[in-house]
Formats: structure tokens, C-alpha cells, sequence
């Protein structure tokens, strides 16, 4: 699948038949009452479905504008929107008949989440993680060993999220019993499209919540963006609502103006990697750059080919918000609403304080908090 003249399978031919066979067989359980019957049993007996949409009260008072609501993803059992995402795919690979998972993670939500999902479903699982993100990560890769997962730390390059994808796609092509669970909506061809299927759950809870409770659409969504499945998942159900304003957050870093940063967007070029066509950290000799953010979920020198394709329409707005500006919304919305955000999600926090005031106080801005941040303790406390 294309978005405009983003996305496609820029693939080997070994790998483009794997990818063609799962393409296949994701259309047609997609359509599969048992199937679906299966996957949302999971979502809503196992992950918690729905999650709750909250009125942030106090975070609202202080920002002087909007209502701000917070869809409390980082209630989801693991902690994350990506168990939504690895329970679906999990269920597909078992439906085929396939023996082990693999899967990257950065931030290493994804990692557990899958591993939690392998265990649950009995199924060997491997992840790919950089040997920097380990580091910074090492609760989560404790997780990940105790639900029985085997980590393989990627020491290639700079040792991020990248890298780790570039391993699990060069294991895939040389083992027929795996599966490749992507994490975001990133890649070549069905994976974008697939991990958007499996996280439109939350658009779609939050559209009859905030109908619910309002008796109206909001006025804005925000997200942040590193590869954009949390944001594509929020923002399925409103694209075509026009009078809805909507917010993708990158990483600005240490600023867009360094080279310490991670807005493919802000960086405005366009190539070819993991296998799709998208905006990319791109330099003047068009090779990748390495992204920064101190966000694990964040630094991926490239976003995901439907974004690149709203933000070119010009359907959804990307901005980037720094670092010193989502640990100040970390502990804002710590100390106001008693809620410990994850590094990625308080960068749409700190968007929603920019912009709050430039809505009416009866207007609603919803942020997707995409995850807990008990997982960047470690980073948070390495500031002091």
C-alpha cells in the first residue's frame, strides 16, 4: 500500500514474498468474525479495553484555555498503547502457523509488550534492542527476560531503534519460521496498514467517550510521533472530521537547529529506508543521520509513511517540542494530576500547555498518553 507517494515495499525479492504472504493472510482475518471475536476478548479481558478518557482538571486550570482530557493509554496492561498492537499481531502469526516472534524495541515498551504477549500465547520470542537503549532501558529488559524472552543486544552503529530494526529485518530474511512483529507504523508494505488496524481502538474509544461526556467532538488531538503508532491510532477516527485540529509531536532534542534532534519532518527530506519512502534524518549527502532525543520511543531518524502523507495534505500538523520541555511537563503533570507520564507522551503534554490558550475555555483538547513512565526513572533522575 501507497499514501500518495509515500510508503510502498522497497524490499528484497526473498523478503517481498514473506511480506506478500502476510499481506494475504492479514486481509483476510482482518475480515474473520472469530478472528476479530479472539483479538477483542484479549483487548478487553487480558490488556483492559477500554481505556479511560480523564479530564485533567488542575492541569487544565493551569494552562488557562482549553479542557485537556488525557486517554489513559499508560493504563493498558504493560503499561502502553503497544499491547494492542503486539496482541493483534500475535494472534495473525499464530493463525499462520509460525513458531517464533521477533521484534525491535527503543523505548522498550514495545519489547514487553511483545514478550508479555509471546508468553500469554506460547510462542518463542526474540528482541532486537540497541546496546544504548539497554541501557537506558534496563527495567524493561529485566521484564523482558523474566516473561522468557531472549534480548539480543545490537551493537551496529549507534546502537538505537534503528539499528535494531535493520537486525530483526536481516534475521527475518533468513529464517522461514518467523515472524517479524513491527512495533510501529513504520516499514515496508502491509506494516504500516496492519499496526494501524490494531491501534485504531483508540480513536474509536475516544470518539464515543468524549461524545459521552461532552456531547461533542474535541477541538484538537496531540500526540508525539517517533514512528507514530500511538498518534495514528488516535487520530483514525477523526481524520475526515475536519473541524478537528490535529498534532504529531516529534523530538526536537536539544533544539532544531543542532543536530541533536529527531523531526524527520523538521528536516525535510525525503528517501528510501526499512523499506518505505518517507521523510528522513537525511544529510547533505542523503545518508541517514542518527536521530536524537532523550526519548527511547523518539530517536528513529525517520516517521512512519502515512504521516508523511497527512502532514504533505496538510491534514495533520507536526511540531516538536525539546527536551527541557517535556521533562518540565513530566513533572508538571506529575505534581498537578498525580499521573507519571512516559518521556514520549510529555512532549504532547508540553505541546498541549504551549497551545491550550489559543482554544476557548469550553473548547477540548485530547492528548494520547501513550505510556507510564516508570520505564524513564532512570534518565529523569540522571538529571538532578
Amino acid at each position: 500500500m501507497k499514501y500518495g507517494s509515500f510508503g510502498g515495499q522497497y524490499v528484497p525479492q526473498e523478503l517481498k514474498e514473506k511480506l506478500n504472504i502476510i499481506e494475504r493472510e492479514f486481509k483476510r482475518l482482518k475480515n474473520d468474525k472469530e478472528f476479530i471475536k479472539k483479538y477483542n476478548y484479549y483487548l478487553q479481558k487480558y490488556v483492559g479495553r477500554p481505556s479511560p478518557l480523564y479530564y485533567a482538571k488542575d492541569l487544565s486550570e493551569y494552562c488557562n484555555g482549553a479542557k485537556i482530557y488525557l486517554k489513559r493509554e499508560d493504563l493498558n496492561h504493560t503499561g502502553a498503547h503497544k499491547i494492542n498492537n503486539a496482541l493483534g499481531q500475535t494472534l495473525l502469526a499464530k493463525y499462520m502457523g509460525k513458531t517464533h516472534i521477533i521484534a525491535e524495541t527503543g523505548a522498550g515498551q514495545h519489547g514487553v509488550a511483545t514478550a508479555t504477549v509471546c508468553s500469554l500465547l506460547k510462542i518463542k520470542c526474540t528482541i532486537f534492542m540497541g546496546k544504548e537503549d539497554i541501557k537506558r532501558q534496563h527495567m524493561n529488559v529485566l521484564k523482558m527476560k523474566l516473561l522468557g524472552a531472549d534480548v539480543v543486544s545490537v551493537t551496529k552503529g549507534k546502537g538505537t531503534l534503528k539499528e535494531a530494526v535493520d537486525e530483526a529485518f536481516n534475521y527475518l530474511k533468513k529464517h522461514n519460521d518467523v515472524f517479524y512483529l513491527v512495533g510501529s507504523v513504520v516499514g515496508p508494505s502491509p506494516y504500516p496498514e496492519m499496526v494501524k488496524f490494531f491501534q485504531k481502538v483508540i480513536g474509536m474509544e475516544v470518539k464515543k467517550q468524549i461524545l459521552k461526556e461532552e456531547n461533542k467532538l474535541p477541538k484538537a488531538l496531540i500526540a508525539c510521533v517517533g514512528g507514530g503508532s500511538n498518534s495514528i491510532g488516535l487520530f483514525s477516527s477523526f481524520i475526515k472530521d475536519k473541524e478537528v485540529d490535529m498534532y504529531g509531536i516529534e523530538g526536537a532534542g536539544k533544539g532544531i537547529e543542532t543536530n541533536m534532534h529527531a523531526s524527520a519532518i523538521a528536516n525535510n527530506k525525503i528517501g528510501i529506508m526499512h523499506g518505505m519512502k518517507t521523510y528522513l534524518m537525511l544529510d547533505e549527502n542523503n545518508n541517514i543521520k542518527d536521530a536524537y532525543s532523550i526519548s527511547a520511543g523518539l530517536d528513529y531518524p525517520g516517521i512512519g509513511p502515512e504521516h508523511a502523507y497527512l502532514n504533505k495534505i496538510h491534514r495533520v500538523k507536526y511540531d516538536s517540542i525539546t527536551d527541557d520541555e517535556a521533562v518540565n511537563a513530566f513533572y508538571l503533570l506529575t505534581r498537578l494530576e498525580g499521573i507519571i507520564p512516559a518521556l514520549e507522551s510529555s512532549h504532547a503534554i508540553a505541546y498541549a500547555i504551549k497551545i491550550a490558550k489559543n482554544y476557548k475555555k469550553d473548547d477540548v483538547i485530547i492528548v494520547n498518553l501513550s505510556g507510564r513512565g516508570d520505564k524513564d526513572l532512570n534518565t529523569i533522575f540522571s538529571l538532578k
